[in-house]
């Protein structure tokens, strides 16, 4: 008897597994005389051309399929659960460990501590590596589960025993070797605790992690998070200015070092110690790409800049209308700053901030991710709040298991993403032409512009679970209007892929005229669904949610842009800097360019245009 069984939920219309009968609540046991344990050995055996698949169907019979097939042609199987097992829970007992300064009588999902490699790739969670046997560790590297986030906290043996509270927990360090010699690449945390890791042991810990550069990418400095419910646990105290000061100052150091040898800055100091050393955020090129950014790493540097890009944008202007704005403490400084600055360049605008108060969990807690509804409703009411409250959207995240094959399939774009990368970086140690060694950088940077089409992807099937969950939906108008900006994505998408399949500029070149279009078309649709919400038709939820997809489509056609527009730099053959590349077919288009968008203007922003008439 398995211990899990992998029932399928649903079955692509179409697809191989339709035409083999295949329904929801049939399982998979075997392929290839291979036991499935999760998702990784299913993608991994299920390559193979021929296949014999052993089906145990939800009459409880077992069955033998045998399959043939093009070789990483998929079956078209979504499962129950995305992960295909069970998840591997937390055997430590960490001094500063969140879960365990939770207050009682929260739903059991709180209370659950994951400590699972396998999410560590999926879903970007950090584990500890003290439960990894050998056997995931060797899975890891057999399947190329790249990155895997770990949870140093220290490299001194001794005392990550004593944090961790697990006599195995020093021990576990040397798996970081291993995965080091694996080639897999990897990211670091290290949770500060005042008194306990900080100074000297700070300095050892980033002196020791610089030997696993550049596959270790990025570690973190996050100072613990302290709740008011730490009754019977490891007596921790907050940092001071001061002494968030000298871990800046620590960090700012390594990173000097680092950046000198190797042009990245490696270690990140989280958000946090900059509100609490009363001092500004770092300047973008110093977060490398936000590689931290979940971690609390460059968030408010991120918001920054983009409010200071949108707001370049706009003119000055009369706009009578009273708003307001509820964050946490750690945001506020930088959105009442915002607020200001909308208010100067638009008269008439009013924008109430307010900073929100953790009660809930304790004063020292200044994220806006741990803001509840409790304490939004207690300290904004009988206060002003004009025709809208603004809030951050991580307030509304919820955790959840995400079942869709979107997920499944953006998770093998991410592996391929590394093992191209990967050696593409191996071929840059060969002695190359001038010629060849750009052909290299180039096309490194086509594998980061699918991997981020396949990013933004998620973002918007995310966004369609959103809705499910609550159970609302857009207007009719919103639903015609996105029905026809999914044809023009689909369509760039298309173009796209086969023109970079068969190298085919002439299709590369229809690329950008369409662009353009979708670029008007969220424009429009974005100003039509704001007019929307200010007459009533659609609520504030789901008008989020629209904006928030639109957002993502303008994103996906740029990535498309970007891979269409190198492509014909590429061909041309001399240098050329993209960006200068578009704003001459933007600014003196040739014959066929103005064909083009003429034809995709007939065909998707002339029906906009009536749909708003």
């Amino acid at each position: 008897m398995k211990k899990h069984l992998h029932k399928i939920a649903w079955v692509e219309p179409g697809s191989i597994a339709e035409e083999l009968g295949l329904e929801p609540g049939d399982a998979i046991e075997e392929i290839n005389g291979n036991e499935i344990e999760d998702i990784f050995d299913y993608q991994y055996y299920v390559e193979d051309e021929y296949l014999d698949v052993l089906i145990l169907t939800k009459d409880g019979e077992e069955c033998v399929l045998e399959i043939e097939k093009d070789e990483d042609e998929d079956l078209g199987i979504t499962f129950e659960s995305s992960l295909m097992d069970e998840y591997h829970s937390c055997c430590n007992k960490c001094m500063f460990c969140f879960i365990d300064q939770m207050p009682p009588g929260m739903r059991d999902t709180l209370y659950f501590k994951d400590d699972d490699s396998r999410l560590s790739f999926l879903q970007g969670n950090y584990i500890t590596l003290t439960n990894m046997r050998d056997k995931d560790i060797e899975r890891v590297i057999k399947y190329h589960l790249s990155p895997i986030n770990i949870s140093v906290h220290t490299t001194n043996p001794e005392l990550r025993c004593k944090m961790l509270h697990n006599r195995f927990a020093g021990e576990a360090l040397k798996k970081v070797d291993i995965l080091y010699q694996g080639g897999i690449e990897m990211n670091g945390q290290i949770v500060l605790c005042r008194g306990v890791n900080d100074g000297e042991e700070l300095e050892r810990s980033i002196r020791d992690l610089t030997q696993y550069l550049p596959l270790l990418r990025s570690v973190s400095v996050v100072p613990v998070g302290l709740s008011k419910y730490r009754d019977g646990l490891y007596p921790l105290e907050p940092f001071t200015k001061e002494e968030a000061k000298e871990v800046i100052r620590t960090i700012e150091k390594w990173q000097k070092k680092v950046y000198a040898e190797y042009g990245i800055h490696f270690i990140h100091a989280g958000d946090e110690w900059y509100l609490l050393a009363e001092e500004e955020v770092p300047e973008e090129e110093r977060y490398d790409g936000y590689l931290q950014l979940e971690n609390g790493v460059g968030m408010l540097r991120l918001l920054f800049n983009e409010f200071e890009e949108g707001y370049a944008k706009l003119e000055d202007g009369v706009h009578q209308e009273e708003i307001s704005l509820a964050t946490a403490k750690l945001a506020y400084p930088y959105l009442e700053r915002m607020a200001k600055k909308m208010e100067e360049k638009y008269k008439g605008l009013k924008v109430h901030t307010y900073c929100i108060r953790n009660d809930f969990f304790g004063e020292r807690i200044t994220v806006s991710g741990l803001i509840t509804g409790q304490d939004l409703m207690k300290q904004l009411k009988d206060q002003p709040l004009g025709s809208r409250l603004l809030i951050p959207c991580n307030m509304l995240k919820m955790d959840e298991d995400t079942v869709s094959a979107i997920k499944v399939r953006e998770n093998l774009i991410d592996r391929m993403e590394v093992a191209i990368s990967n050696y593409l970086i191996k071929m840059t140690d060969q002695e190359l032409g001038d010629d060849e060694s750009h052909a290299v950088t180039e096309l490194l940077n086509f594998v980061t512009e699918f991997e981020r089409i396949g990013d933004y992807a998620v973002n918007i099937m995310e966004k369609a679970e959103e809705l499910y969950d609550k159970e609302a939906s857009f207007s009719e108008s919103a639903k015609k209007e996105l029905q026809l900006l999914d044809d023009a994505l689909e369509r760039i998408l298309a173009l796209t892929d086969e023109a970079f399949e068969n190298d085919d500029t002439q299709k590369a070149v229809q690329v950008e005229p369409l662009e353009e279009i979708i670029d008007v078309m969220v424009e429009r649709l974005r100003d039509q669904h704001i007019r929307r919400l200010k007459d009533g038709v659609c609520s504030i939820d789901t008008g989020v949610v629209f904006l928030d997809v639109l957002n993502n489509a303008e994103r996906i056609s740029d990535h498309c842009s970007n891979i269409a527009v190198r492509m014909v730099g590429m061909e041309a053959g001399d240098d050329y800097d993209s960006h200068t590349l578009k704003n001459i077919m933007h600014h003196s288009p040739s014959k066929d360019y103005m064909l083009e968008y003429e034809q995709c203007r007939k065909e998707y922003l002339v029906p906009l245009e009536e749909m708003e008439a």
